[in-house]
C-alpha cells in the first residue's frame, strides 16, 4: 500500500527503493523523544510542539512530488514544482506565528528559531549586523504555509495546544528575572538540542538501523562507575608508599567525598599541583552524581595534551566503553563505532573534552554542535585548570555557567591550583565583569592556604631583582650547571634561540612540532627522567598544564603567576627529592608576545615586586591578588559583544542573533591560522589517500596528529615560495612541499629555504 505522505526514502544494498519513512509517524516520534529530553528541565510542551511542527513543510505538494520523483516511488518521472530542493523548514515557524496571532509574536519566535533552524542551524532574528537566513524575513513567506495546508494534515498535528510552561519552571519574579535575561538564549538553544537530536536519531533509525543498534553499546550506571573508582583507589592506596604526600592526597580525597554530599551548585577545588585532583575530582563528581541523581560527568580541559593523558587514566579506571574522548586531536585508532556515535551527542556516562568544545557548543548555532546540549543538563561538570578560561570571553562564559547551574540543574567544579577571580565585580572603567556571588561558590578543600604549605615542594627564586634582565647566554650557562633541567619560555622564537646555545642531546619542544611528534618527545623525556639520565629541555608553555613530567630544576621566563605556578608544578612534582626543587624566574631581554601573554607578564612583575616576601609561596591568596591585577589590564571581558547579541534588549524582544554570536564566539581564532600537514610519520601516505579518495572522518582525524598551525601571513609566504602547497580539493589545508622542511629537532621550519620571519612568535 502506498503511503500518503513521506518523510524520508532510502535504497537497499541492491539499489532498490525501500518502504519510505511515514511523515506522520516521524513527526510523532520526534515530538515524543524531544519531549522526553526536555522533561529534565520542565519544558516538555515546548519540545513536543516543536517536534510535531518541525517538518510541516513536508506536507507541501511540491515536496511530496519531489521526494517521490527522486526516489522512484512514483512511476512517473514528472518533477514539475519539485525538481530542485524544496524549502520545508520554515513552514512550521510560519504556522507558529499564525497560531499565536497578534500579541503572541515573542512566544512564536521561540518555536520559530527551533523549527526554522532544524537543518541549517539557529538563525539570526534580523539582518542587523547579521548573516543570511534571518527569521524576521523568512517567516513572511506565507505562501509556503498556504501550500502545505492544501494537503490533509491530521488534526492531532495542527490543533495541538500551544506551550504554556515557563523556561526551566522559573516563575516571573525579580529573583529570577536576571537569569532569564542572561540565559533565555541558552534555554532556546537547549530546546533546539532536544529537537535536532530527536530528529537525527529518528531519521537514523530509518536510514541506518545498524548505527542505532550500535548506539546502545555498553551502558554503565553512576553507581557502577563509582564502585570501579573506589576499587581503583583502594588498590592504589594499597601499593603506594606511606609518605607524607600520599597522606595529603588521601586527605584531599576524603574532603572531596565528604563535600560531595552538599547540595548541587557551584564548587571550587583548590589543590596544588601534585595533590591528585584528577582522581579526587572524579570521586567528588561520581559521589555527588549518585547522591543527587545527576546523569553524567563532563570533564573539560584546556589542552589536548592533558586530555589524552587524563582520558587514558580514566579508561584504565572505568574501561574504554565508559569514557568518551571528544576533541580534535583524537587518534581514530582508539575510537570504536560506539564512541564515534556517542561523541555526536555525548550520550555516555563520562565525557572528556576541551573547553573549546564545551563552550563553543554552548554558544553554537549549527545543528551538529548543538545536538549534545540537552545531555549537559543535570550533569556534573569538572572544569580542570579553570584559570585558563579565556578572559576576553569571561562574561558570556560566567553567564552561561550561572544558567547551567541555576536553570539546568548542573553542578560545576572549578578545579585548579591557581583559582581565578570569578566572584564579585571587576571594573575596567567602561565595562565591568559581573561574576558569581561569593556565597554561591563552595570551596571543597577546608583550608587551601594550609594545603598549599603542606604540598610545597619547590622554592621560587627570582633572578630578575632590580629589573635585571637575563640574556639567553646567561640562561644557557645556568642550565649547564644542572644535569636535569627544564626551561620554559614565552615564544617559539625564544625556544629556538636558547636551544641553539645548548650542547647536543638537549631537547627542543614547541608547537611547531606536530602532536604525534610532541607525544613521542614527551614520552622520551619521561623515560630519561625515570632512568635518572642527564637531560636538558627547552620548551614553550605547552608543557605547563597537565604534562606529567618531574624535574629537580626549572627555569621560567617571566610570565603570569598562573604560568609560573604551572611551571613550578613540573619541578619536584612527586616530592622525591631530599630537599625542595628550585624554580628560577628570569626576565629575558625580550618581553612576552603582545596581548594576553604580555599583560600576564606585566601583572606577574607587579605582584612579584609588591609582594616580594610572600609571592614565592604561590599560595591561593597570591593568585587572588595576581588575577585582580591581570584582569584590570584587560580591554574587555566580552571582546566580541556576545552579551549584546544575546542579552539585554534582544532578550526582552526575543530577537536573538544566534548565528552571528556563534560565528564570533571562537575561543581559538582559527581565521588567522592555517593548517599544514608536515612530513612526519605516516603523514604523506595519509595525504595521498586524501587526494585520491577524498576526505572522511577517520582520515581527517588521523591527519590531525600531523598538523601544525601557523599564522596566515606565514602560510602565504611559504606557499608563495613553493615550500607548502594546498592539498587538492581542501581549501585552507596545506601540505609540506619541500624535502626536510620539517625537522626532527625543531619541527616545522617556518623560515623555509628563502624566507626570514624574524618576529614570528608563539
Amino acid at each position: 500500500m502506498m503511503l500518503e505522505y513521506l518523510a524520508h526514502v532510502k535504497q537497499d544494498e541492491r539499489g532498490n527503493w525501500e518502504v519510505p519513512h511515514d511523515l506522520l509517524e516521524h513527526l510523532k516520534r520526534v515530538a515524543s523523544r524531544a519531549a522526553e529530553y526536555a522533561e529534565s528541565f520542565g519544558n516538555t510542551d515546548w519540545a513536543r510542539v516543536a517536534g510535531l511542527w518541525h517538518d510541516l513543510g513536508k506536507y507541501k505538494p511540491s515536496f511530496q512530488k519531489y521526494i517521490r520523483a527522486v526516489s522512484g516511488y512514483m512511476s512517473t518521472t514528472n518533477t514539475e514544482g519539485g525538481a530542485g530542493r524544496v524549502d520545508h523548514s520554515i513552514v512550521g515557524a510560519i504556522y507558529a506565528k499564525q497560531r499565536y496571532g497578534l500579541g503572541g509574536e515573542n512566544f512564536a519566535k521561540i518555536l520559530g528559531y527551533l523549527i526554522a533552524g532544524h537543518h541549517a542551524g539557529l538563525p539570526d532574528y534580523d539582518h542587523t549586523g547579521g548573516v543570511g537566513g534571518a527569521l524576521s524575513m523568512r517567516w513572511r513567506e506565507t505562501a509556503h504555509l498556504e501550500e502545505a495546508l492544501e494537503s490533509t494534515i491530521p488534526d492531532e498535528i495542527l490543533h495541538v495546544g500551544l506551550p504554556e510552561s515557563m523556561p526551566c519552571k522559573l516563575e516571573q519574579n525579580p529573583d529570577t528575572a536576571y537569569l532569564l535575561e542572561e540565559n533565555l538564549h541558552l534555554w532556546i538553544r537547549i530546546l533546539f538540542s532536544c529537537l535536532v537530536d530527536a530528529d537525527f536519531l529518528d531519521t537514523e533509525e530509518y536510514m541506518s538501523p545498524q548505527a542505532t543498534s550500535q548506539r546502545r553499546g555498553v551502558s554503565f550506571t553512576i553507581e557502577e562507575l563509582k564502585q570501579k573508582l573506589d576499587n581503583y583507589l583502594e588498590e592504589l592506596g594499597r601499593i603506594s608508599h606511606s609518605g607524607s604526600i600520599n597522606q595529603i592526597r588521601a586527605s584531599i580525597l576524603y574532603q572531596c567525598r565528604t563535600n560531595a554530599k552538599k547540595k548541587p551548585g557551584l564548587f571550587s577545588l583548590t589543590v596544588p599541583t601534585g595533590g591528585g585532583k584528577t582522581l579526587s575530582g572524579m570521586a567528588f563528581a561520581l559521589e555527588h552524581a549518585l547522591r543527587h541523581g545527576k546523569d553524567r560527568v563532563i570533564v573539560a580541559i584546556p589542552f589536548t595534551s592533558i586530555i589524552e593523558q587524563t582520558a587514558e587514566l580514566y579508561r584504565n579506571v572505568f574501561g574504554a566503553d565508559a569514557v568518551i574522548e571528544h576533541h580534535s586531536n583524537l587518534n581514530p585508532d582508539t575510537e570504536t563505532n560506539v564512541s564515534k556515535l556517542a561523541s555526536e551527542n555525548w550520550d555516555a556516562p563520562i565525557i572528556v573534552t576541551t573547553n573549546v568544545q564545551l563552550f563553543e557548543s554552548i554558544f553554537a548555532a549549527r545543528t551538529s554542535a548543538c545536538r549534545k546540549l540537552h545531555n549537559i543538563v543535570n550533569s556534573v561538570i569538572l572544569l580542570d585548570e579553570a584559570q585558563m578560561l579565556p578572559p576576553q570571553f569571561l562574561q558570556p562564559i560566567i553567564s552561561s555557567m550561572r544558567g547551567l547551574v541555576k536553570m539546568f540543574g548542573c553542578t560545576i567544579v572549578l578545579s585548579t591550583a591557581t583559582q581565578p577571580v570569578l566572584t564579585g565585580s571587576i571594573d575596567l572603567g567602561l565595562e565591568s565583569l559581573t561574576g558569581f556571588s561569593t556565597s554561591d561558590v563552595v570551596e571543597i578543600i577546608e583550608d587551601p592556604e594550609s594545603l598549599s604549605k603542606q604540598l610545597k615542594r619547590v622554592e621560587i627564586k627570582n633572578l630578575s631583582t632590580e629589573n635585571k634582565r637575563s640574556t639567553w647566554h646567561d640562561i644557557a650557562n645556568a642550565m649547564l650547571e644542572h644535569d636535569q633541567v627544564l626551561t620554559i619560555v614565552n615564544s617559539r622564537r625564544d625556544c629556538r634561540e636558547l636551544f641553539d646555545l645548548l650542547p647536543p642531546g638537549t631537547i627542543h619542544l614547541s608547537a611547531l612540532m606536530c602532536p604525534e611528534h610532541r607525544s613521542r618527545i614527551i614520552k622520551q623525556i619521561k623515560e630519561k627522567l625515570g632512568q635518572g639520565e642527564p637531560l636538558r629541555v627547552v620548551s614553550t608553555q605547552l608543557v605547563e598544564a597537565g604534562v606529567d613530567i618531574d624535574f629537580p630544576i626549572v627555569f621560567r621566563a617571566m610570565a603570569g603567576f598562573d604560568s609560573i605556578a604551572q611551571a613550578a608544578g613540573r619541578c619536584n612534582r612527586e616530592g622525591k627529592l631530599d630537599k625542595p626543587g628550585i624554580t628560577y624566574i628570569f626576565r629575558p631581554d625580550r618581553d612576552a608576545p603582545p596581548g594576553l601573554l604580555r599583560k600576564g607578564q606585566y601583572a606577574g612583575e607587579e605582584v612579584l615586586q609588591e609582594f616580594a616576601e610572600t609571592a614565592s609561596s604561590l599560595s591561593p591568596d597570591i593568585f587572588q591578588k595576581y588575577f585582580h591585577t591581570f584582569y584590570s589590564k584587560l580591554n574587555s571581558f566580552d571582546e566580541k559583544g556576545i552579551m549584546t547579541l544575546l542579552g539585554g534588549k534582544r532578550a526582552h524582544e526575543f530577537s536573538f542573533q544566534f548565528r552571528t554570536a556563534a560565528g564570533l564566539f571562537r575561543l581559538i581564532d582559527s581565521t588567522e591560522q592555517r593548517s599544514v600537514v608536515v612530513g612526519y610519520g605516516e603523514s604523506m601516505e595519509l595525504v595521498g589517500q586524501l587526494e585520491i579518495f577524498g576526505p572522511n572522518r577517520r582520515l581527517m582525524r588521523k591527519l590531525q596528529r600531523y598538523i601544525v598551525s601557523i599564522p596566515h601571513p606565514i602560510a602565504q609566504a611559504l606557499a608563495g615560495q613553493g615550500s607548502i602547497r594546498m592539498i587538492n580539493g581542501m581549501d585552507g589545508l596545506f601540505v609540506e612541499n619541500v624535502f626536510k622542511l620539517y625537522s626532527e629537532v625543531y619541527g616545522l621550519n617556518i623560515d623555509g629555504p628563502n624566507l626570514t620571519v624574524q618576529d614570528f612568535i608563539a
